[in-house]
């Protein structure tokens, strides 16, 4: 597997080039003294994507994800491969321990968070949405969804229902017993069921709704926003104390479509509201004076929006410059 070229993969460079130098794409290459990257190296780059896919699902937060995976490769590099059966294995148990202690921390930084907190934005490629398993569990509803799981449940109903991994490689991930592990899974799925998106929305579908509720916007028709929304709509913002944003959620169709045409139609700037692919899903980004200001992504129930989650807190905004591969 190619790693596609980002940020975090420059700053992993100091801590990998003992082993190897790195191409312009990112990929590990010939070592200094011309040889192969060494087998570390090799299993570590091979399976960059599904390690941050896995850390990112657990912290929906990309700038951590990123650090757990740093912590990854410091442990990583300490560990004697001719005592490892599975690569791929280990080292999602090393990703998953580091995103549980993160996880853990970061639950601790929400309670002093200036308003709502909703998960980081990702811009996706198009082969995310075709995977619809993977497509479902970064949409931002489930991420929200899995935020009212513990950290174990969380942990455990990610390694499972979306990377399908044996209840002995979770429990050793997770410390527990592979009985508790069962336990745990069963009573995460049970939690998720209940609260994830009723019924089936296609991509054609959402695409359709979005630009209808685009159309409403730009041309301040609150009658085709409150056909487009559902009675019990829900908007939440993340401003992170630095951009305004509503700071408790807004319930109903007619609060938040007043909401919406007077905060956005009535703004002293040129807006626009663009299409884009966020976390598998159509989402649009709005842009003031051309300048990325909000990422606006949807939830659909019955065929109709039943949560917008305005994300404006410019430090959550940085990977929506460039594609994230996502992998799993």
């Amino acid at each position: 597997m190619r790693v596609t070229p980002s940020k975090a993969n420059e700053r992993e460079r100091p801590a990998m080039s003992e082993h190897g130098t790195h191409g312009q794409d990112g990929t590990t290459g010939p070592g200094t003294g011309g040889g192969s990257a060494d087998p570390a190296t090799e299993a570590f780059v091979a399976h960059r994507n599904l390690l941050f896919t896995v850390a990112y699902e657990l912290l929906g937060s990309a700038a951590d994800a990123e650090d757990a995976l740093q912590e990854t490769w410091l442990r990583w590099t300490g560990v004697d491969l001719t005592e490892v059966r599975d690569r791929r294995a280990y080292l999602v148990r090393i990703t998953t321990r580091q995103a549980l202690s993160r996880l853990r921390a970061l639950g601790r930084r929400k309670e002093s968070y200036v308003g709502e907190w909703l998960p980081e934005p990702l811009l996706t490629a198009p082969d995310v949405a075709e995977d619809v398993e993977l497509a479902d569990s970064v949409s931002m509803a489930m991420m929200l969804v899995m935020e009212t799981l513990t950290p174990t449940e969380r942990a455990v109903f990610v390694l499972r229902e979306v990377f399908d991994l044996g209840y002995d490689e979770i429990a050793e991930a997770v410390d527990k017993s592979q009985a508790a592990v069962r336990q745990t899974a069963h009573r995460a799925r049970a939690h998720v069921a209940a609260r994830r998106p009723r019924g089936v929305v296609s991509r054609a579908e959402s695409r359709d709704a979005l630009d209808a509720f685009q159309r409403a916007v730009n041309t301040g028709d609150i009658q085709g926003l409150l056909d487009i929304l559902a009675p019990d709509v829900v908007l939440l913002g993340d401003g992170g104390g630095i951009k305004q944003a509503v700071l408790r959620p807004v319930t109903g169709a007619d609060k938040v479509a007043r909401l919406l045409l007077g905060g956005l139609v009535k703004l002293p700037v040129a807006m626009s509201m663009d299409p884009a692919q966020v976390n598998g899903h159509p989402a649009l980004l709005i842009r003031l004076d051309g300048e990325l200001d909000t990422v606006m992504a949807v939830r659909f129930d019955d065929g109709r929006i039943s949560g917008l989650y305005a994300v404006r807190n410019p430090e959550k905004l940085t990977r929506m410059e460039r594609e994230t591969t996502l992998h799993r």
